[in-house]
């Protein structure tokens, strides 16, 4: 099956004399459509991917940090915020950032339960292990190749020793992923990595992989179909991955 969430995103972790990356903030009010043409062969809504990779991110936090309500988490790259709506109320705390403004403007507009911070670019607002739980989605594909490490430096940095630094990210060898990358208006500046280099990327960063998977290969949530993809899940066939790592 394919994905719907083309970035987060951290919309424009960047140097600043790079001016070839999308801005994000034009997309704001238009983000959801956009996806929704990007994914509409599929015949479901994108926010299915986006509840699919949110229940995922919670069965990851619970088994490898346990109760959520005891977690503090930071979702990096945040986008306008559609992830956020469906972990909210889920954690103890939960907040998001962003380069953008404009899309955290409306990120905090529609989720009122999240704190929202601006990002610098190439460093996090945040102070050293001030979180459980730092996680990115479709993000690093939209990080210029040479500035992924210092990314990633600062996904662990934030992150408390024993906690969890998470990605979920577009799986490039899914033919139909491809296609809806390539269908999205703002898909120009995605640059696929697969699940091997996302974990170079842990491991140049001391931060050591715990877990990885396949997800999004069926178009189905039901618990038997979920139980099968789950059960094929270190083959490379979902429309994304996660890696999840703790650091050091």
């Amino acid at each position: 099956m394919l994905t719907a969430s083309l970035g987060g995103s951290l919309t424009k972790w960047r140097r600043a004399a790079d001016v070839t990356q999308t801005d994000y903030d034009r997309y704001r009010d238009r983000y959801g459509e956009e996806l929704e043409r990007a994914v509409a062969f599929a015949g479901t809504s994108h926010d299915f991917f986006t509840r699919a990779k949110a229940e995922e991110l919670m069965r990851l936090a619970r088994l490898h940090l346990g109760d959520p309500a005891r977690v503090d988490a930071v979702d990096v790259g945040c986008g306008i915020g559609l992830t956020d709506r469906h972990l909210a109320s889920r954690f103890r705390a939960l907040t998001g950032t962003d380069v953008s403004p404009g899309v955290l403007e409306t990120a905090a507009r529609e989720n009122p339960g999240v704190r929202y911070e601006l990002a610098e670019r190439g460093r996090l607002p945040f102070d050293d292990g001030a979180f459980h739980l730092a996680f990115a989605v479709c993000v690093v594909q939209v990080v210029v190749p040479e500035e992924r490490s210092r990314f990633v430096a600062e996904l662990a940095r934030v992150t408390r020793p024993g906690g969890l630094v998470l990605v979920f990210e577009h799986n490039p060898y899914n033919p139909l992923t491809r296609l809806v990358v390539h269908r999205c208006e703002f898909g120009e500046d995605a640059r696929m990595l697969g699940m091997a280099e996302a974990e170079r990327l842990f491991d140049e960063n001391g931060v050591t992989t715990v877990d990885r998977g396949f997800l999004l290969l069926f178009p189905s949530r039901r618990k038997r179909v979920l139980a099968l993809e789950r059960a094929l899940r270190h083959l490379p066939l979902g429309a994304q991955y996660y890696v999840a790592a703790r650091p050091q």
